[in-house]
């Protein structure tokens, strides 16, 4: 039998909650009622007051009843209860339903656990953009379909369906494969040669690498799970989301991206991969701004710019900025000949300009201390990743072990 947290605004949406509780009840579990009303009195009974969630975190609601504002607190409340409820394994899954506010004060609360933790919102919301509601966790979001405002013929199909979702996952056995320690690797469809290289040499030494996409939320994803404290070291080769931060591209990361190895001291090959582009949508969609430039039609919904040199000179001295804060071991690997598959000699974003001032930026920016590896080879080459991977080993095994 499971514990399975039902959180909701029991002000507004008592009687929804309770009819999920009841259905989790009756297959067998414990629903664990947790109001985050910021109003008015709960309309139904609960176990755990909006008072013991505030408690929690050491918040109380402002005296003004201003919904907003108090939607605010509530939502900065519900992470630290819920995470410590699930710390202390008090609680094996969470479930809510609401519209703006609930799914706002549910979600950061469900953002607050950690991956594989069982955790369901049922929103008016999820026709749209969800990305600032899951941020990098696997929330699932099922629509509601209705307004959830009431219940009636097809909310009690809907919500019926998200109590028997939520205790199918709390139920659902994990098998455990055998524990390997976890390489983080950044990739990109210009840089996948070199990390599929990287990866088989990495498995072959007996670690786990796990790949993420370098498309903004990947990136972001990459640097959460690292902060997890569950990796062991970190292949980013592929930065090319500081190029799209710094340029006004589609695929940011945001201004964290390359911060999370240096915060938790783990072993790390950096290296300047993609950062000779930025991505947009379409053609047409690319900002009046940037005409003139020069750019790759990679399909019809992306567009890919060339960085120029002055851009380039500016990534290169962030890229430094980020690894000089490394507390851990750290090396700077820079592809001489090609930072992606189209910025080689003869391709369509070759620039020895831009790369040039790349390059030097990150030399004369880069702190002593940090080892920086020149290799006269394109990024995809053979010789870039072996030397990637045994600097990466090097540093995690603190000798120089050969992959050959």
């Amino acid at each position: 039998m499971a514990t399975i947290a039902v959180v909701g605004t029991m002000d507004s949406k008592g009687a929804e909650h309770a009819f999920v509780a009841e259905r989790i009840r009756e297959a067998g579990h414990t629903a664990l009622v947790v109001d985050v009303g910021t109003l008015g009195a709960a309309q139904v009974a609960v176990d755990v007051t909006r008072e013991e969630v505030l408690a929690a975190a050491g918040l109380s609601l402002p005296a003004a009843e201003d919904r907003g504002e108090r939607v605010g607190v509530m939502a900065r409340a519900l992470p630290v209860y819920l995470e410590k409820m699930a710390a202390e394994g008090r609680m094996d899954g969470v479930i809510s339903l609401g519209g703006g506010g609930g799914t706002a004060i549910a979600t950061a609360g469900m953002r607050a656990l950690p991956v594989g933790f069982p955790k369901l919102m049922v929103s008016t919301l999820v026709s749209g953009n969800t990305a600032h509601y899951v941020g990098t966790k696997d929330i699932v979001m099922m629509p509601s379909i209705v307004d959830v405002a009431g219940l009636n013929q097809i909310s009690r199909m809907i919500f019926a369906r998200a109590a028997g979702a939520i205790c199918g996952m709390v139920e659902a056995r994990i098998e455990q494969g055998e524990e390997k320690p976890l390489i983080v690797a950044s990739m990109f469809g210009n840089t996948t040669e070199c990390v599929d290289a990287a990866r088989q040499a990495l498995e072959g030494k007996g670690y786990e690498v796990l790949v993420f996409h370098a498309t903004g939320t990947g990136g972001r994803t990459m640097e959460s799970l690292i902060e997890s404290g569950m990796v062991k070291g970190v292949f980013d080769v592929t930065t090319t989301e500081w190029a799209d931060e710094f340029c006004g591209g589609t695929l940011t990361a945001g201004p964290t991206r390359l911060e999370a190895a240096g915060k938790m001291g783990i072993p790390a090959v950096v290296a300047p991969g993609c950062l000779d582009m930025v991505n947009f949508g379409e053609r047409e969609s690319v900002p009046a701004k940037f005409e003139g430039r020069n750019f790759y039609i990679h399909n019809p919904q992306v567009t890919l710019m060339r960085t120029n040199a002055e851009e380039c000179a500016a990534l290169g001295r962030i890229l430094a900025e980020k690894v000089n804060a490394y507390t851990g071991p750290v090396a700077v690997a820079l592809p001489l000949k090609a930072i992606s598959i189209i910025s080689g000699e003869g391709q369509a974003f070759h620039d020895a300009e831009a790369d040039a001032a790349l390059f030097g930026a990150i030399r004369a920016n880069l702190r002593e201390g940090v080892e920086l590896i020149e290799v006269e080879a394109g990024i995809n080459d053979a010789a870039f990743s072996v030397t990637c991977v045994e600097a990466l080993l090097g540093m995690m095994e603190g000798s120089e072990p050969s992959i050959l």
